[in-house]
């Protein structure tokens, strides 16, 4: 069936093991204006994801939990993923989906050398990483808190999806620009250290995505005093897509670290 292709919209994925299949999804522009929510995404309107690289800090803790937070101080977040089949649109139930990202300082759980001054370790910690099996509906609910940035990168959450024993995909997704701008601005403890030093307009890896397609944003919103994002994630399992790698290896090397 064909596909809407929208170059406002897109991300990319890659993938780790041995096939790789193509993301597609929907969700707000770049820029932060209003988009169909991934709740109201309609059957059959699907969004060619391009390629993102995994990054450094992935590890499997074999944590399968909803709630990944693990007393992280930070804005609570309420976080959807809905994994569909590009064929027909249809639900992808039981695949399995990881999703890590940095505290609201900008570190990781499990590794050493980060923070501003890459003086803080936090090896052998777990918090902000989870798995979960997609529901009969294709979808995942995390709660977890807004990540903060660190040097070099926009705030965002990578995610992984195993569709089954060979194959899966993975993807960086971010946060309208003027969303993050405002929570940090207004909420602890972002608010000690509340300018990202690089915004979706200015993130490398962002604007790679973009020029295959753009960097994928959630839909995002207040409710009440916790935050909600959401995303459709549409996958082409026929691989058609793998082609698309173009530069991927060359910004691995330009990015190097993140």
């Amino acid at each position: 069936m064909p596909h809407s292709i929208s170059r406002r919209t897109a991300l990319a994925a890659l993938s780790a093991g041995t096939t790789v299949a193509p993301l597609l999804s929907s969700s707000a522009a770049a820029d932060g204006s209003a988009q169909p929510a991934a709740a109201a995404q309609t059957s059959g309107q699907c969004v060619l994801f391009p390629q993102a690289v995994e990054g450094p800090y992935y590890f499997d803790p074999k944590l399968v939990r909803a709630d990944i937070r693990e007393g992280r101080p930070g804005a609570d977040l309420k976080l959807t993923l809905k994994l569909i089949d590009a064929a027909d649109c249809t639900p992808i139930a039981n695949a399995r989906i990881d999703v890590w990202h940095a505290d609201a300082g900008g570190v990781y759980s499990g590794y050493a050398r980060q923070g501003d001054d890459r003086s803080v370790s936090t090896e052998g910690q777990h918090y902000l990483r989870g798995t979960q099996m997609t529901a009969a509906d294709g979808s995942v609910t995390f709660q977890t808190i807004l990540p903060g940035w660190y040097p070099g990168r926009t705030p965002h959450i990578h995610v992984k999806a195993f569709l089954d024993q060979t194959e899966m995909v993975t993807g960086q997704v971010y946060f309208p620009d003027e969303f993050t701008k405002r929570i940090y601005a207004s909420r602890e403890p972002y608010s000690a250290r509340p300018t990202p030093d690089q915004t979706n307009a200015t993130d490398g890896l962002f604007q790679d995505g973009q020029r295959d397609g753009g960097g994928i944003v959630l839909t995002a919103s207040e409710e009440a005093s916790t935050l909600v994002a959401a995303l459709l994630i549409s996958v082409d399992r026929s691989g058609k897509a793998a082609a698309k790698q173009g530069g991927l290896f060359a910004t691995l090397k330009r990015m190097l670290g993140f």
